[in-house]
């Protein structure tokens, strides 16, 4: 009687498992571009001055890959700034940061990016002279997203924001350095505003946050 053959099967390698993965990958994920320029887009929103700014991330199987500071490309957007100062804020559940800001010559201009978590950005016009004066806009800024959502925030504005999730990591650019005697405190809470803060029943506040100053006893901007 004949003996059948027996096919021997390749038992496939970790190697071969990791190939066949990043094929895959690949199919869905492309390699960063040879010459990287990464698309940049501009909102300008409902209080003159304030723009949402969203540059694309680009993925592969490494990671991620974008943009948050580069001259010539942000030029075009913001004309001539100069920024003086970086600060990494990390902030936990129920945390309402602001509404700060400070007074000429001092003023602030602020490029605020979420960098992890996500969080309600809020941003009151204290411009004197502004059609918008008094008023407030909210914009959720999320660090989870395929693309990164930066607000710029020119002098003149009081800005803070609260956490959405367990855990927000915020990174700011501003083009003066903070300077304590001509900083202020909007009140978080002020009666006039009415600003809508979402999901805090029991925020954690600094103590300089506690006792701000509401908007008809605030210092301004001309």
């Amino acid at each position: 009687m004949a003996k059948s053959k027996v096919k021997k099967c390749r038992i496939p390698t970790e190697d071969d498992r990791l190939n066949r993965y990043f094929t895959e990958l690949y199919r869905v994920i492309p390699e960063l571009p040879t010459e990287y320029a990464p698309r940049m887009k501009t909102h300008p929103l409902a209080l003159e001055g304030v723009k949402l700014i969203t540059v694309d991330r680009y993925e592969d199987a490494r990671g991620c890959f974008s943009d948050h500071w580069h001259q010539d490309k942000f030029k075009e957007i913001l004309g001539d700034q100069t920024f003086k100062q970086d600060s990494y804020v990390v902030s936990h559940r129920g945390v309402i940061r602001g509404l700060h800001y400070q007074l000429p010559p001092h003023g602030q201009g602020k490029l605020v990016r979420c960098l992890y978590g996500s969080i309600q950005d809020v941003v009151v016009d204290l411009r004197k002279s502004s059609a918008t004066f008094g008023q407030w806009l909210q914009i959720k800024l999320d660090g989870t997203n395929r693309h990164y959502d930066m607000l710029w925030i020119p002098p003149g504005f009081a800005h803070g924001y609260c956490v959405l999730g367990n855990r927000a990591d915020v990174l700011y650019k501003m083009t003066q350095v903070h300077n304590p005697e001509y900083e202020r405190t909007l009140l978080w809470n002020d009666e006039d505003l009415n600003i809508p803060w979402k999901k805090i029943k029991h925020p954690i506040l600094s103590i300089k946050d506690k006792e701000g100053t509401p908007l008809k006893d605030a210092d301004l901007f001309d």
